[in-house]
């Protein structure tokens, strides 16, 4: 069983700044393109970040860069998204993902691209 769970949500400030980890088991995942989405209530998933195969690229949705920094560390399974200047429309659950390994990604900012999803963690930021 292939499993992603996110963890480092939780209730900031706004100009303040998060962690987020993502724990991948039942395989690895360092052959594998991976990223995070978020969504909040009543609103799409929406792309934020992605990391390529053993994290020599890094790509970013304009609404986060300069601010958000995706990271892996392969040796842990773990995936990693650092949140600085966090505002107050960066409040949503984050959605850790990855593809299949050796699998390269057509339009990597599109959630079906990928394959397998966590539960996500919720990040509130407050003004």
């Amino acid at each position: 069983q292939v499993q992603l769970v996110e963890s480092g949500g939780g209730l900031v400030q706004a100009g303040g700044s998060l962690r987020l980890s993502c724990a991948a088991s039942g395989r690895t995942f360092s052959n594998s393109a991976m990223g995070w989405f978020r969504q909040a209530p009543g609103k799409e998933r929406e792309f934020v970040a992605a990391i390529s195969w053993i994290g020599h690229s890094t790509y970013y949705a304009d609404s986060v860069k300069g601010r958000f920094t995706i990271s892996r560390d392969n040796a842990k399974n773990t995936l990693y998204l650092q949140m600085n200047s966090l505002k107050p429309e960066d409040t949503a659950v984050y959605i850790c993902a990855a593809k299949k390994p050796f699998e390269m990604v057509v339009a990597r900012t599109k959630s079906n691209e990928y394959d397998y999803w966590g539960q996500g963690t919720q990040v509130t930021v407050s003004a």
